[in-house]
């Protein structure tokens, strides 16, 4: 077309607005063209974006310029921008055969000269690239499941898979035997997972590929990547078109089985799904247009006297004290108080904007922005955000939300007035950290022992309550398991029964143990989560701030297993 020698480019980020200024405004002279790439790493130029396409017209604009830009979805990126122009989307296809498509019939695959690459090890290479290409879609589909695919929604897109199919072909030519570990190495850590900021994913990650990268799918002819059916294995010919027909075969939506999910997974996809379409339903049609019209002030005036109702009074936190005093030999005392001095500041915030809402609906005093939002979110059965912000985390509904608050004052003030209970709550607590440092510090001091060599051990009861302390450490009830279930007959983790989501987990003993004793053995290291969403900031600790432990619990099966059913302990559900 004759626009090469016109054509410029420029990748966003810091410092780099006023060179592609520059080059906007030479093009727009000229009638060349301009590309813009990574717009959303330079949110803060954004705005001197948006007033330069605003300035365009005809008598400053030839008619041949052209501005591309392009972009991650950003929530910063300028809306005008975006009705002036013409907008394209590039996304990965859904689906497991569309993604295997997709793979081998763009660059570099459907070139010969990279699939036939490898003179004298074709045959190597070409299982390895479908296992790689096989992986890439499976990282990708399981985002459809949400917290049980990945902690956090990474962006894993093709430049990961062609750099790992690249360093592949790199790796077979210059190494005599085959390097599987430096493979596993750049694809799962380096390529991949980069990306990738949560421990537990990275655990994840790492363990799918050990299933796609092996000796088995090189020297093993009927090896599958899973046992449902030989279209998960590869062709019994390695040429480009028996690949391309092989993958015809692969169903386009198969079962979560294929991805290392359980088949209760795709309930939990499908719930998902169904939620995001009626919140979206529902923020279209707004707050006032449902139910009883135009009696939402009746409606709110009833639920703010209901849940008033039901609050206690707030915790004395001067006379617990002394009850309670600061003790070297028990630092629950410490606990109980910090718990009620959160717990009173949420408490105090409900109770106040209660109070200001009837007030406000009742014209005595102005409905705020904030109260109007709080009442917004209220008629939705949502936690209103002024609570979020003083609240533990919760994805309750509004009026499980009370129940569970009012519960978890009931347990405090439960010790306060009788004493430290015999098992724990453990999901009762506001900081659960702060209790399970308290109980290890308890061990400590009584034993002489600096903190730092102490780790937690744990032993999974018969019971779901415990009537009697055990002499050191704490038992804990008030557990979920997600992904799996504890199996009561095997004393260990099982699979699901089917449509059953969550199980109960019985009553665990947390004792303290040297770091040097502990010996983890076939035990199945399970993290424990605040909530069913899993993810949070992330922690200085490296960890995400809704991860609090993790769990040791027995297994028959290998490790592997559990970690791609993404079993985990949660402290709370969301109903």
């Amino acid at each position: 077309m004759g626009y090469s020698h016109r054509f410029n480019s420029i990748s966003l980020g810091q410092g780099q607005g006023p060179i592609a200024k520059a080059m906007i405004e030479k093009a727009q002279l000229e009638g060349g063209w301009v590309c813009l790439q990574n717009c959303h790493l330079a949110v803060s130029w954004l705005p001197t974006l948006e007033k330069l396409i605003e300035g365009f017209d005809l008598t400053n604009t030839d008619l041949s310029f052209r501005l591309w830009l392009t972009s991650y979805p950003s929530d910063k990126f300028p809306q005008s921008v975006l009705q002036v122009g013409v907008k394209m989307t590039n996304e990965p296809p859904t689906g497991l055969q569309h993604n295997l498509n997709r793979s081998y019939l763009s660059e570099p695959l459907k070139e010969p000269e990279f699939f036939e690459g490898c003179p004298g090890k074709d045959k190597a290479f070409s299982k390895l690239l479908y296992g790689i290409s096989f992986f890439h879609a499976v990282v990708q589909e399981r985002k459809k499941f949400g917290p049980l695919g990945w902690n956090i929604q990474y962006g894993f897109n093709d430049s990961d898979f062609h750099i790992s199919v690249m360093q592949l072909q790199m790796f077979l030519n210059q190494y005599e035997e085959i390097q599987y570990v430096a493979i596993k190495y750049l694809t799962g850590e380096c390529n991949y997972g980069g990306r990738v900021t949560d421990d537990w994913d990275r655990r994840l990650i790492v363990t799918i590929l050990d299933n796609y990268v092996n000796a088995n799918v090189v020297n093993d002819p009927n090896n599958l990547f899973c046992d449902l059916g030989p279209q998960y294995g590869l062709p019994r010919r390695c040429e480009y078109q028996d690949y391309l027909k092989h993958i015809e075969s692969v169903p386009v939506n198969p079962p979560p089985e294929v991805y290392g999910l359980h088949m209760n997974a795709g309930i939990t996809r499908d719930y998902s799904i169904s939620m995001a379409l009626t919140t979206s339903l529902v923020l279209v049609e707004g707050a006032a247009g449902g139910g009883e019209g135009g009696n939402t002030e009746v409606i709110l005036t009833q639920m703010a006297t209901e849940i008033l109702s039901k609050l206690p009074e707030s915790f004395d936190i001067e006379t617990a004290q002394q009850k309670y005093p600061v003790d070297y030999n028990e630092s629950m005392n410490t606990v109980l108080i910090q718990e009620m001095q959160r717990f009173n500041k949420l408490l105090n915030e409900i109770r106040t904007s209660l109070i200001d809402l009837q007030k406000a609906v009742k014209g005595v005093i102005v409905m705020s922005p904030a109260l109007d939002l709080q009442s917004n979110s209220m008629l939705l059965g949502k936690i209103p955000d002024n609570w979020s912000k003083v609240s533990y985390p919760s994805l309750k509904p509004l009026p499980s939300y009370v129940a569970d608050f009012i519960d978890r004052l009931a347990m405090l003030e439960d010790w306060n007035q009788n004493g430290k209970p015999p098992t724990f709550w453990l999901s009762g607590f506001f900081f659960t950290q702060a209790f399970l440092t308290g109980s290890v510090q308890n061990y400590a001091r009584a034993k002489k022992i600096p903190i730092d060599l102490l780790i937690f051990d744990f032993e999974v009861l018969r019971v779901d309550y415990e009537h009697t302390p055990p002499e050191f450490g704490v038992y804990v009830q008030g557990l979920f398991v997600d992904g799996a279930r504890w199996d009561r007959d095997k004393y260990a983790i099982g699979e699901q029964f089917p449509k059953i989501l969550n199980d109960n987990m019985p009553a665990v003993w947390l004792f303290p143990k040297l770091k040097k004793e502990f010996l983890e053995g076939t035990r199945y290291k399970c993290p424990l989560y605040k909530t069913l969403e899993r993810k949070g900031v992330l922690a200085t600790t490296g960890h995400s701030s809704n991860f609090v432990l993790a769990f040791y619990l027995p297994s028959d099966k290998p490790s592997a297993h559990w970690i791609k059913r993404s079993v985990a302990l949660i402290l709370q559900l969301d109903n």
